[in-house]
C-alpha cells in the first residue's frame, strides 16, 4: 500500500484534487441546503425551467451511458456541470457523449467523469473534454494523489489538447506538410 492519503470524496482536476462543491443527490428535497448539486438526468429534466434557473444553487446532471443526452442539448447553456458515469472501467459510452457535448456542442461548463475509472484511462478522458474525475478506483486515486499521470507524445487519433502525428492518415494530412 502506498504511504500517499487517498482523498476521499475529492475531485480530481489537471490542477490536482480538490474539495468537490457538489453534492450528488436523487433529488433536489434530498440534497437540503446545499448550494450546489448534481441530479440524475430523469429528475433533472422533472424540473420546471424555472426551478432550474430560478435556484441559489447550482444544478448539475448525471447522465448514465444507456441515457441520452438530446434533451440537454438545447440547454447546454444553463448546466454549470454534467456529469457522465463510467460503472465499468470497459463501458465506454460516456467517451461518445463526452466528445459530442464539449467539442461538438461546445459546452462551457465542467464536464466530469465519475465512477470506475483507470489511470490508463485519465490521459484519453482529458483528451475527449473532461475537466475533472471523481474516481473510486484505489490504485487510480493514489497515482493521481502522487501526480504519476503518464501520456504519449503522439496520437493518431485527433483529440483535444493532444499531439497528433501529422501525415499519418490521409484524412489528417495538412495540406503543404
Amino acid at each position: 500500500m502506498s504511504d500517499i492519503e487517498q482523498p476521499a470524496g475529492e475531485l480530481w482536476g489537471r490542477e490536482g484534487f480538490r474539495e468537490d462543491p457538489y453534492v450528488t443527490a436523487e433529488t433536489l428535497e434530498e440534497a437540503g441546503d446545499a448550494p450546489a448539486v448534481i441530479l440524475p438526468l430523469v429528475a433533472w429534466l422533472g424540473l420546471t425551467e424555472e426551478i432550474r434557473n430560478a435556484s441559489n444553487r447550482k444544478i448539475g446532471v448525471l447522465v448514465a451511458p444507456g441515457e441520452s443526452i438530446e434533451p440537454l442539448l438545447p440547454l447546454l447553456d444553463s448546466i454549470p456541470v454534467i456529469a457522465l458515469q463510467f460503472p465499468a472501467f470497459n463501458d465506454g459510452r460516456s467517451y461518445s457523449k463526452a466528445e459530442l457535448i464539449k467539442n461538438q456542442h461546445h459546452f462551457k461548463g465542467e464536464l466530469r467523469a465519475v465512477g470506475d475509472v483507470l489511470i490508463d484511462q485519465v490521459a484519453y478522458m482529458l483528451r475527449t473534454g473532461f475537466d475533472t474525475m471523481k474516481v473510486n478506483h484505489a490504485v487510480t486515486l493514489n497515482r493521481l494523489a502522487g501526480h504519476n499521470l503518464h501520456d504519449v507524445p503522439g496520437y493518431y487519433q485527433p483529440g483535444r489538447g493532444s499531439h497528433t502525428v501529422s501525415g499519418t492518415y490521409s484524412w489528417r494530412r495538412v495540406p503543404g506538410a
